[in-house]
C-alpha cells in the first residue's frame, strides 16, 4: 500500500493549536506558503539592522513556481542557505518576509486568509499577489555591488 502524501497526514488546522516546536516535519514544511521571498537576496544595514529585500534571487529559485529547484540538496550548492527550524527561527526571524508563516506564528499572529493552508489552494499565494512569481533576477546576472539598484518593497 502506498504511503499517504505528506499533506494528507496534517492535523486539522494544526497551525492554530500546535506550537512550532511540536509540529511534525510534514506540518513544519506545510507552513511554507511558496511565496519565494525567503529566496531573495537581502541587504542588511550594519548600523540600523534594517533589512532590504531585493529582486535578486538565489540561483536555485524557480521564478515560475517560487520554489527551490534543488530543495533536498540545496546546502551542497548554496552552503549559506538557512534551514528554518524552531531554534533557528529565534535567530533568523528578523530577515524573514513579513508574511512568512514561520515568522507570523512565532510572533503569535494568525496566517493570512490567502495562505494555502487556509484556502486549500497552493496557487492562492500567487493570486493574492504576495509571491515573487515572474519578478526576480537571477543572482548570477547581477554583480553584488549592484544589488542596491534592485531593492523592492515586499509584496504583501
Amino acid at each position: 500500500m502506498a504511503e499517504a502524501p505528506a499533506r494528507d497526514r496534517l492535523r486539522h488546522r494544526f497551525w492554530e493549536k500546535v506550537p512550532l516546536q511540536h509540529m511534525t516535519p510534514a506540518e513544519w514544511e506545510a507552513l511554507c506558503d511558496g511565496c519565494g521571498k525567503c529566496c531573495l537576496n537581502k541587504l542588511e544595514d550594519p548600523d540600523t539592522g534594517e533589512v532590504a529585500l531585493t529582486r535578486v534571487a538565489c540561483k536555485l529559485l524557480d521564478d515560475e513556481t517560487c520554489r527551490c529547484t534543488q530543495y533536498d540538496i540545496r546546502h551542497q550548492i548554496v552552503p549559506e542557505c538557512i534551514t528554518m527550524t524552531p531554534a533557528s527561527l529565534r535567530e533568523h526571524a528578523y530577515w524573514l518576509p513579513e508574511t512568512c508563516a514561520y515568522r507570523l506564528l512565532a510572533e503569535g499572529r494568525p496566517l493570512p486568509g490567502w495562505h494555502p493552508l487556509v484556502t486549500g489552494d497552493p496557487d492562492s499565494v500567487h493570486r493574492a499577489g504576495v509571491s515573487v512569481r515572474r519578478m526576480t533576477v537571477p543572482e548570477f546576472e547581477v554583480d553584488v555591488d549592484e544589488w542596491e539598484e534592485f531593492i523592492i518593497e515586499e509584496p504583501v
